[in-house]
Parts: C-alpha cells; sequence; structure tokens
C-alpha cells in the first residue's frame, strides 16, 4: 500500500502541507480532489520522489512499478507508434540486450530473452501500443508520424497513451482529459474501469470521475481527508460533514463566549477566581472548529443581450471546409434566440470547423450564411489563451476593453471571475492555463452577445469554477452552442445535439446518455439460416451458457463471504481504540491482510464481470 505519515511540506514561506497522512490500498482508484492550488500536483511530485517532505513519511512497496503521465512536452523524432512503446521500459531493456546479444552472436543468451521477450508481452506491444493510439483518437497514417510533427494537445495525448502502455502497480494521471473530446473520454474512461493497479488521478470532469474511481481523497487547508465511493458520493459526504461542522463550530462559538464572560466577570473576585482560572486553562485548551468556508469564489454571469434576431442564424445549403475540398456539405439549420446545442462527433468530423464558420473566421465553399442584424457572437476557443497580451495584466486586459469602467469596478468584475487582488496586476505570462481560461471567458461575458459559442471551454478549469460556468449559461438569455467532453456540462446546459458525422450535420434525436451509449462498442450478433440451424445454435449456446452460470454462482457466493469478512475487519480499523491498544506489528498484519482481502475481492470481481460479460455477450447472438 501507498503511505503518507505526517507529511510537512512548504513551498516558500507557505506551509502547503502539514501532518498530512493517507493510505491508498492495492487496487483502489483514488481521485485527488482539492482547489487550485492546494497541492494535488505537489503530492504526485511527493510520489513520484521529485520532491521530498520536511517531516513525515512517505512508504510504498519496493516492488511497486510507478507510472505517471507527463505534463511537459520534450520535442522528439521518434515516431508515435515508437514513443508509445518507449513507455513499456521492460520491454526495451529487453530489446537492448537482443540487439547486443545477436551482435555478439551468444544463441544461448537470444534463447534466455526470447522467453524473457515473450514474458514482458513483446509480441503483442505493438498491437497494444496501436489500440491505445486509436482510441486517443490517431489514425493508422499517424504512427509513423514524428513527435515534434504533433499541435500540443495532441502531444499532450502521446505522453498519456506512453503512460497507459508502461506496465505498473500504481498510475498516476495529472488531468487526462483536458486535450481530449468526448468520444476519446469515453474511450479512456472504459480502459481505466479494464485497469488491474491502483489509480491517483487529478480531474475536474465528475461524470467521468464518477465512472471510474471508488475513492476520494480530499485536499483542504494542508490536510487531505479519505471518503469511500465516487465524486458524487465525496459531494454528499461531504456536503453532511460541512453541515455538521458549522453547527459543531456555532456550537462552540457559544460555548466559548459564555466562558469568555465567566472569565471576564470573575477573574478579579477571590472567591471565584479558581473557577475563572479553571475556565481560561479550558479555553486554552478547547480545539477549535474551523468555521466552513464553503462559498464558491467565482460570482459571475454573462451579460445578457439587448436585443435578438430571429433567426440568429441561417445557414442554406452549406458547404464548409478548406480550399475547395469541403469537410461538410448540405447544412441546412437555422439558430435561434435562446437555443441551448450542443455539437457532438468524433474527432476530426469538424466541430471546430463548423464553428469556425459560425463565427465568420471561415467562409462557406458553398451555399449561403446569413447572420441576423442583431446576432453578435462570443466565441470562446482554447487558442485564444495565447492570443491575451503576455506583458499586461488582467486588470489592464479588462481597462482596455471596458475604458469608461472605474477602476473599483473592474477589481470587483475580476474578484468575481476568482482573480484575488495578488492576481490582477500580474503578468498574464504567469497565468496558469486555468487563469487565462477564466480570464478570457470573464472578457466574453462583457460583450452582451446574442449567441456564445464555446468550444471546449472546461479545459483547465477546477470543479467549482465549472459549477459557476453552468450557473452562468442556465441564467444566460441568449444562444448558447457548445463543444465540450464534460458530460455533466452539457447534461445541465444544452437541450438539443446537433452530431457532425460522415460529412453532414443534422439533429441527433436521442439524448446525451443514448450517445454515449452507441459510443461504445457492443458486441456483433450473429445471424443463422434456417430453423435447424436455429435449433443447433440455441442448444450450443445453452451448453456454453451452463459453465458459466456455475462460475458466476461460486464467485458470487465467494464475494459474498469476502465482503462479510473485509466489512468486518474494516469496522474494526475503522475504531480509533484500536490503534492505541494494539502493537505495531499486529496492526501492520492487520492492514496487511485487509490490502489482501481487498485485492482478492477485486479479483473476484473482475472474475464476476469477465463471466457475465461473456453471458450478456451469449444472450445477444
Amino acid at each position: 500500500m501507498l503511505q503518507l505519515i505526517d507529511i510537512s511540506l512548504k513551498r516558500g514561506e507557505r506551509m502547503l502541507f502539514e501532518g498530512l497522512s493517507c493510505t491508498v490500498h492495492p487496487g483502489q482508484k483514488a481521485s485527488l480532489t482539492g482547489r487550485n492550488g492546494s497541492g494535488k500536483s505537489t503530492l504526485f511530485e511527493l510520489i513520484l520522489g521529485r520532491l521530498h517532505p520536511e517531516t513525515g513519511d512517505l512508504l510504498k512497496p519496493a516492488s511497486w512499478r510507478l507510472a505517471h503521465m507527463a505534463q511537459q512536452v520534450v520535442l522528439s523524432d521518434r515516431g508515435a507508434l515508437d514513443y508509445v512503446l518507449d513507455g513499456h521500459k521492460p520491454l526495451r531493456r529487453v530489446q537492448r540486450r537482443l540487439e547486443r546479444a545477436e551482435h555478439n552472436g551468444d544463441d544461448l543468451e537470444l534463447a534466455h530473452l526470447h522467453a524473457e521477450y515473450a514474458d514482458v508481452g513483446g509480441y503483442e506491444a505493438e498491437a497494444r501500443a496501436g489500440e491505445i493510439l486509436h482510441g486517443l483518437g490517431f489514425t493508422g497514417e499517424d504512427f509513423q508520424q514524428p513527435f515534434r510533427s504533433f499541435s500540443g494537445g495532441w502531444r499532450i495525448r502521446l505522453n498519456l497513451a506512453q503512460a497507459l502502455m508502461s506496465p505498473c502497480d500504481l498510475l498516476l494521471l495529472d488531468e487526462p482529459t483536458n486535450h481530449l473530446d468526448l468520444d476519446t473520454t469515453l474511450w479512456l474512461e472504459s480502459w481505466l474501469q479494464r485497469f488491474a493497479g491502483t489509480l491517483l488521478i487529478i480531474a475536474h470532469d465528475r461524470t467521468f470521475l464518477d465512472a471510474v474511481t471508488d475513492h476520494t481523497l480530499h485536499i483542504d487547508h494542508g490536510h487531505i481527508d479519505t471518503y469511500r465511493g465516487n465524486y458524487s458520493s465525496f459531494e454528499r459526504q461531504r456536503a453532511e460533514a460541512l453541515a455538521h461542522r458549522q453547527a459543531a463550530y456555532s456550537k462552540q462559538q457559544t460555548q466559548i463566549k459564555h466562558m469568555e464572560q465567566f472569565v471576564t466577570r470573575f477573574r478579579a473576585k477571590a472567591s471565584k477566581a479558581k473557577q475563572a482560572q479553571s475556565r481560561l486553562r479550558a479555553l486554552e485548551r478547547m480545539t477549535v472548529v474551523a468555521p466552513v468556508y464553503a462559498e464558491s469564489p467565482y460570482r459571475f454571469s454573462f451579460t445578457n443581450p439587448d436585443k435578438m434576431s430571429h433567426p440568429l442564424i441561417s445557414l442554406l445549403d452549406v458547404a464548409i471546409g478548406y480550399g475547395k475540398q469541403p469537410v461538410l456539405s448540405g447544412i441546412r439549420q437555422s439558430i435561434l434566440p435562446g437555443a441551448r446545442i450542443g455539437v457532438l462527433g468524433t474527432n476530426g468530423a469538424g466541430k471546430s470547423t463548423l464553428l469556425k464558420c459560425l463565427v465568420g473566421k471561415l467562409d462557406p465553399i458553398e451555399g449561403e450564411l446569413i447572420f441576423g442584424q442583431h446576432a453578435k457572437v462570443g466565441y470562446f476557443a482554447q487558442h485564444q489563451l495565447e492570443t491575451l497580451d503576455s506583458r499586461s495584466s488582467p486588470l489592464q486586459q479588462l481597462t482596455d476593453a471596458k475604458p469608461d469602467a472605474r477602476e473599483q469596478w473592474c477589481r470587483n468584475y475580476l474578484g468575481s471571475w476568482g482573480f484575488g487582488a495578488d492576481m490582477i496586476e500580474r503578468r498574464v505570462a504567469t497565468l496558469s492555463g486555468g487563469e487565462k481560461a477564466r480570464l478570457v471567458l470573464a472578457l466574453i461575458a462583457l460583450t452582451q452577445p446574442a449567441l456564445l459559442i464555446l468550444d471546449e471551454p472546461t479545459n483547465h478549469l477546477d470543479l467549482e469554477m465549472r459549477e459557476a460556468l453552468v450557473m452562468a449559461l442556465q441564467d444566460y438569455t441568449g444562444a448558447l452552442i457548445l463543444v465540450s467532453h464534460d458530460r455533466s456540462l452539457l447534461h445541465r446546459t444544452v437541450d438539443e445535439l446537433w452530431l457532425v458525422d460522415s460529412g453532414k450535420l443534422h439533429q441527433f434525436a436521442g439524448g446525451l446518455d443514448d450517445y454515449t451509449a452507441l459510443r461504445r462498442p457492443t458486441p456483433a450478433k450473429s445471424v443463422t439460416h434456417g430453423k435447424r440451424a436455429e435449433r443447433r445454435a440455441a442448444a450450443e449456446k445453452r451448453q456454453q451458457m451452463q459453465p458459466l452460470r456455475k462460475t458466476i454462482r461460486k464467485l458470487e457466493e465467494k464475494l459474498e463471504g469476502l465482503g462479510a469478512e473485509l466489512q468486518s475487519l474494516e469496522t474494526r480499523l475503522a475504531d480509533p481504540e484500536i490503534y492505541r491498544s494494539l502493537g505495531a506489528q499486529e496492526l501492520a498484519e492487520l492492514l496487511t491482510k485487509a490490502g489482501k482481502l481487498r485485492q482478492k475481492k477485486d479479483n473476484a470481481e473482475q472474475a464476476w464481470l469477465t463471466a457475465s460479460a461473456e453471458l450478456e455477450q451469449l444472450n445477444q447472438t
């Protein structure tokens, strides 16, 4: 297991962690949450051994292999496939030894190494790397392209692919969905659900976290709390804890006030001096319950348009593309005031091309694009973060955009977008990706657009900012067109779906859940011909199902037994008294036993899922 015990760490003069302790057991899949700046990425650096705590211990099994998704991009001439295979370090080591043995003509060593090559999965490695690349949106033509030829977002995808290729017991992923679209997010979600090791993940997509994680580690004011369950479960538990904490704080403040009044009144009286001193000592000993600060730092809105044309935009038999080659054609759509449209489609299908046309950055090849008189567009895309003046400050950017505004109004406005007094006069070049995204959105919000077009607006935004964005978009009265891989955002802000597919744009008849179900692979149904063939197939199916059903029943009995044993042991470990009454060796044995039970339970669950999936597939054929 991974243990962090009384970790303290300073960053400059600021104490980032103080007495931080937590345990991650083998097989757990945990999200690491907390406000921006709380130390999530720093904790990853500690686990990777790149930073060392000032006090405390970080313990992990010596045999554990770690893999992580690199955030930094180091340019390379390696082809995409080779770059991903480089993540499989045991494979690369065996390959280098094979080359040396071949060069030296050492046949005995070659025989041993070929066996070792098979053991590390060498014969399947390229196929596995190709599967990962395809899942992350790369085509076969991309496999031999050099790493440096890809754009920034695609390089990050290659870093993610390399991490997924690495054999590991502990996988650390920091914002893996930031540069993915919805389809590749769904693929990654499925991959991580099948991952058998221990996972620690930082992400701000609640739907993704709900699907992937079973524990939540929450960093708050230098400490960490562990919650069982996915992100939604964590939110419920934390809300209840905060409510209890607020009640405890209010009660304690009443007690403190009463004791202080007693001390003030009777301190000078000889007859009461002893009691007053007793209460004074009690006040000093009292652990003050911190008040609850659950308020989000964001309080913003999008300025609503005064007038809107009806329709805002009309597309009449429009074809759009580059040069004379259309990417999309035959588009007949109208965007009406108040429309709430989510745009879906695989990577490269033409979603961004469509948005560029709608904002007037790309003229149609054919057809007619008509803008209404009152159809002002507010457009957000990731590339706009780079168009900010890196030498100016957020305050200067806002002053330039709204020259008639008073400075205090500008400060208050930026504050509503989470820019504190220490940030508004900093150079834009020093801002993080999330801070730049907030600044661009803040500038757009001032323009009173009749139509907001947002292309992946949540990349780099934390969960609190995403929640604030949802609330602001719900209150916005103009029209909205949204491309996002954040299903929670789409669910709560759009009511109409457009699908870009096979060079066409059409309305998607179902809801978002229907689309995500459609994009997940489903077993192909076999076709039989004739009555005799159908009877024979049915008999064969029953014969195949019988051992599977027997296996599933046995696994369910095993899971029930393991679950009861593990629950009993975890109830015992949850009692604080056990840590005072047991010796270190006995406690370590109990913790080890719990870890082994969890692993057995996880293995049994995986076997049950596999057998159930096989049974379901047989049912569907």
